[in-house]
């Protein structure tokens, strides 16, 4: 829960922040999880779909990237349950996708960067609820 500042110019620069942080998450998990879509279809995919398709090593690598929306949402102040909520949304990711073939299908439908991403973002709302009631 955030408080709100004493001094209104330091809390309009931290929400600038916020949103700018927020903004270059959301292109992240795009990235990572429905940048492209296959022809034909309404199925979208992202690099974490492609990583997938060399097990393990692939499914690793994006695991890292993912992490680093994690920490900026640690950083935005997101409590740790929710937090390890997030962390097991990229531990089932990993898992699930790592193993050979159907680990890219279930990469391209599970999304956890995505899932994270609108975790992140109703928590966000909340704080601001809190902090702004009307």
């Amino acid at each position: 829960m955030s408080m709100a500042s004493p001094y209104p110019h330091r809390a309009r620069a931290e929400s600038v922040d916020r949103l700018e942080r927020l903004d270059r998450l959301r292109r992240l998990a795009r990235l990572l999880d429905n940048r492209w879509t296959i022809p034909g279809t309404r199925i979208g995919f992202g690099l974490d779909g492609i990583a997938s398709l060399v097990p393990v090593a692939g499914d690793t690598l994006t695991a890292l990237v993912s992490l680093h929306i994690l920490d900026e949402a640690r950083r935005m102040g997101v409590p740790k349950r929710l937090l390890a909520r997030m962390l097991g949304n990229i531990a089932f990711d990993w898992a699930a996708g790592s193993i050979p073939v159907i680990g890219t299908i279930f990469d391209v439908a599970f999304k956890s960067n995505l899932r994270n991403l609108r975790l992140l973002e109703q928590h966000l709302v909340e704080d601001m609820r809190v902090v702004n009631p009307r």
